[in-house]
């Protein structure tokens, strides 16, 4: 049985020092293949197709959200292997999402940064390429943060930045009502975390669905979605959590 974080001082919340080296590395490789591009953009003077690479991946990069939230959201368990943390903890956040606002930076990131150091720092040493570099950039940059823009997404409007409930506002960062309607019946739509740009697309061409009953043909496995709402899905709050444990 899984059992939720209960307070703010809970270890499990909270960011370690191998945690804060992750999200420093992550960040350090990141700001590489941005300041490598912008210096590449600057010795050839072209500065449109850097530009235009960093809006794509921006864009690509809520898709890869929403697809990789539908999948561990529906598939998998804490049992399955290299992913199943995270996989637990996604499908854990549907009973308990208030746990996201109590986490530490570093500890909500670490996980998303030491992926993004392992596949584009070695981008960052071989590739010499402004607009490659310029993609590979932004879109890692905001995978990486995306659980961010998710912990944002839960927060409480007079208490987040105002920069933050702008950039929401914008449709720059993912939305709260927006990413609340993924928290309502039937959850099984809006899965996109960075902008939510995608979800309005996917959602009404049914993409998810789509793929959900190729699988099911093919492999005969069922998304967790298909199943009626239980008490896996539905919200318990903080004060009932701390009551019912022991």
């Amino acid at each position: 049985m899984r059992i939720p974080p209960t307070t703010r001082s809970d270890p499990s919340l909270k960011s370690t020092w191998s945690h804060r080296a992750w999200v420093a590395s992550g960040c350090t490789t990141v700001l590489i293949a941005l300041a490598n591009s912008i210096m590449g953009a600057a010795e050839s003077h072209i500065w449109l197709e850097p530009i235009l690479a960093g809006l794509v991946g921006y864009v690509l990069a809520d898709l890869g959200s929403g697809v990789y939230h539908w999948g561990i959201d529906n598939y998998g368990s804490a049992e399955t292997p290299v992913i199943g943390p995270q996989i637990e903890a996604f499908q854990g956040h549907h009973k308990w999402p208030w746990t996201i606002t109590r986490r530490q930076f570093a500890n909500n990131l670490h996980a998303l940064a030491r992926t993004v150091t392992f596949f584009v720092l070695p981008i960052d040493l071989a590739c010499h390429d402004s607009i490659l570099l310029g993609f590979v950039g932004v879109c890692s940059g905001c995978i990486m943060f995306s659980q961010q823009f998710h912990a944002w997404a839960h927060g409480t409007k007079s208490k987040l930045p105002p920069i933050v409930v702008a950039l929401q506002d914008a449709g720059i960062l993912v939305s709260r009502p927006q990413h609340a309607a993924h928290h309502r019946q039937p959850y099984n739509n809006n899965y996109c975390i960075v902008s939510g740009v995608w979800n309005e697309f996917l959602d009404t061409q049914n993409v998810f669905g789509a793929l959900e009953m190729i699988l099911f043909f093919k492999l005969g496995v069922r998304p967790r979605s298909w199943d009626e709402p239980n008490s896996d899905w539905t919200e318990e709050t903080e004060t009932s959590s701390q009551v019912a444990l022991p």
